[in-house]
């Protein structure tokens, strides 16, 4: 058994590779082999955002915070507030992150599948993210 203490693993700035604007991410569990959740907290300042990308074996969001929006691609982004829960499936490109005036905090969760819990793709332009 292991017991993360509130502070016991601090909190990171998200690789700009893979997020535009400012966003926090929190670590909930990396649970070792042969489990398979990673989940984190993170915490988009407004305007910023995952870049495109996919899960092996899907996404669950849980939204504890703020008002953002969800994408996937080819469709027009949908808005996500707090409470609201939402399941992506393995293999579809999308992203997610804050409004343009607001702050949202999700917790995302995803399994690993082959060492690999998400393929990043492109950065959202500004075009995709006010469409």
């Amino acid at each position: 058994m292991q017991i993360h203490k509130p502070g016991s693993r601090p909190s990171q700035r998200a690789n700009t590779e893979y997020f535009t604007g400012t966003v926090w991410q929190d670590p909930i569990i990396m649970a070792p082999d042969p489990a398979r959740l990673h989940a984190l907290t993170v915490h988009f300042e407004p305007g910023a955002r995952t870049a495109w990308h996919t899960h092996p074996l899907g996404q669950t969001l849980h939204v504890t915070q703020g008002a953002g929006l969800i994408c996937l691609r080819g469709e027009k982004p949908s808005a996500i507030t707090a409470g609201d829960t939402v399941w992506i499936p393995a293999g579809i490109e999308h992203w997610h992150g804050a409004g343009p005036d607001t702050h949202m905090t999700h917790i995302a969760m995803q399994e690993v599948q082959d060492g690999s819990a998400a393929t990043w793709l492109e950065l959202v332009s500004d075009t995709d993210y006010s469409a």
